[in-house]
């Protein structure tokens, strides 16, 4: 299953099964999990984990050093989970010793063309991220969030779980939970309520999540003040409980 004119280092772990096409370069410390398809002119370096059933397509470089000036060569690492699909050109940069040392994917996400994934970057499972979007050193994303084409994401930033910002936003601070958000700099614009919809939120849910976003953008509370009203919606729903969990856990400050 791998092409004759690859090249793979005999330290790699490839899985049986998986695919890899000609002219790509996989190098030490690589280990592939089975049903992985990995097409033509890829570069794959160490220490990269990639688990099962993921497929890189032609150009991408996944597991470089990464571009912060601080890092020195150190023994850092990538993990990449079950199920992804990276998309042509796309770049993934393993982590450093200034945070925990490794840069980590879940599972089940889509990067389109062209996306760059940063030193010490977090992705949960089931995310988006469109052409050409870039994302800084540092930053988490939740589950399910998308990101629209050539958005730009700030180092430090947390992107929400189930949250969505639009075509080239620029996002310099903290999206919570939920929140769709666009601009230069991004901004609020209520809460994500079709693609909660399309996840099987209850309108019981998606309407308690709509009333804590009026708390927290609409009713000029303080960012204290509206975490004390908030926590009498959980008991509507306990969707809520990850909205209150995402402001409380900012550490650059929520869009505004």
């Amino acid at each position: 299953m791998i092409h004759a004119l690859a090249i793979v280092d005999p330290s790699a772990q490839i899985a049986d099964d998986v695919v890899v096409g000609p002219w790509t370069i996989i190098g030490p410390d690589v280990v592939i999990g089975e049903g992985t398809i990995i097409n033509s002119h890829v570069v794959l370096k160490g220490p990269t984990t990639i688990g099962k059933n993921n497929k890189i397509f032609q150009f991408c470089t996944i597991g470089e050093d990464c571009q912060d000036k601080k890092f020195k060569g150190e023994a850092t690492r990538l993990e990449i989970g079950d199920g992804n699909v990276f998309r042509e050109a796309c770049t993934v940069h393993r982590g450093t010793t200034q945070d925990q040392g490794i840069t980590k994917i879940g599972n089940h996400n889509l990067f389109m063309v062209n996306v760059h994934i940063a030193h010490d970057v977090v992705v949960g499972d089931n995310c988006i991220l469109a052409n050409d979007t870039n994302v800084a050193g540092h930053v988490h994303i939740g589950d399910t969030a998308i990101l629209g084409g050539s958005s730009q994401v700030h180092q430090f930033v947390q992107i929400g779980s189930h949250s969505m910002c639009g075509t080239g936003s620029i996002v310099l601070k903290d999206v919570p939970a939920y929140i769709m958000a666009n601009g230069n700099s991004a901004k609020p614009h209520g809460i994500n309520s079709e693609g909660l919809k399309r996840r099987g939120f209850t309108s019981n849910d998606i309407s308690a999540l709509r009333k804590a976003y009026k708390i927290v953008y609409r009713q000029g509370f303080t960012l204290g003040e509206a975490l004390q009203e908030l926590d009498a919606l959980v008991e509507q729903s306990s969707s809520v409980a990850l909205f209150i969990e995402s402001l409380n856990t900012s550490t650059r400050g929520i869009i505004r």
